[in-house]
């Protein structure tokens, strides 16, 4: 811009010594000069306003940027870090207290859901008879537990699980033929190959696979006592009616006391407690 500004006032000093023809020229060249120079400063000025707009620009978001700074320090100084723990014992303290919801909302439920229903004419049934449920617990040996307990109640002697067990599988052993018809194949709903109701056995004996009527009738033959089957619905069911009807035993059968199935309880003489008020099970 300064050689351009000491350019015109040379051809200014030229202008007096030229003739007529080259003092227009001149005075052309000169005012052409001008009017670019003006433009270029014009452009320059403007683009220095921009720039100065731009740099204020930058200078507001950088205070924006400090005040957020600023606060959140100040926040971290007033709410001090979560440790890791702390997150653990907070999950672990929600999911605790959904688990808490769904139980009641699943004993709301059951207040006129079958289970309860069930248990309730059960009771009922067993009161008129001035005896209570005893409850089992659900691990795949109720129906064992309830008999061990039962011969307890007659005066006789435990036997404790696997021993029950035991003389179940083995009464089924020896008695095939008798069983075999009123056994299916979980998957298939077909009569079990003879290979497969070995197999069977071998479960009853030594898993805590959930025993129903077929155990029940085969360990009324071993044990060589009547075995009563007290249910919501309908009569009682007997098994072996033929030994002391004074020693029978009793077993509280529920079709709808846990999700995963049928569950055998056994019973005591009846007693006024808390428990009786309780019609949900214990797991």
């Amino acid at each position: 811009m300064a050689d351009d500004t000491a350019k015109i006032q040379a051809l200014k000093k030229t202008i007096n010594k030229a003739d007529k023809k080259r003092k227009k020229e001149i005075a052309e060249e000169v005012t052409k000069l001008e009017s670019e120079l003006e433009s270029r400063q014009n452009s320059e000025l403007l683009q220095l306003k921009e720039s100065n707009s731009q740099v204020d620009s930058i200078a507001v978001e950088l205070d924006k940027l400090s005040a957020n700074e600023n606060s959140v320090e100040k926040e971290e100084k007033t709410f001090p870090k979560v440790s890791k723990a702390q997150k653990r014992r907070e999950k672990k303290t929600t999911k605790e207290k959904e688990r808490e919801e769904l139980i009641r909302a699943q004993e709301e439920e059951n207040k006129t859901g079958a289970r309860n229903v069930e248990t309730k004419k059960i009771k009922q049934i067993l009161k008129k008879r001035n005896l209570m449920i005893h409850k089992m617990p659900s691990d795949g040996n109720c129906l064992y537990s309830a008999v061990d307990h039962q011969r307890k109640m007659v005066g006789k002697v435990e036997l404790g699980l696997s021993r029950l067990r035991l003389l179940t599988a083995d009464y089924l052993r020896q008695n095939r033929d008798e069983f075999l018809p009123f056994i299916s194949h979980p998957e298939t709903g077909n009569m079990l190959t003879e290979e497969q109701y070995y197999e069977y056995c071998d479960q009853v004996a030594g898993t805590p696979a959930w025993g129903g009527e077929v155990e029940l009738r085969a360990l009324s033959q071993a044990l060589r006592c009547a075995i009563e089957v007290v249910q919501a619905e309908g009569p009682s069911l007997i098994l072996g009616e033929e030994y002391d009807s004074d020693k029978r035993l009793v077993l509280a059968y529920h079709r709808y006391m846990f999700g995963l199935g049928e569950h055998y309880n056994s019973v005591k003489r009846y007693e006024e407690s808390p428990e009786e008020e309780d019609d949900l099970p214990t797991v």
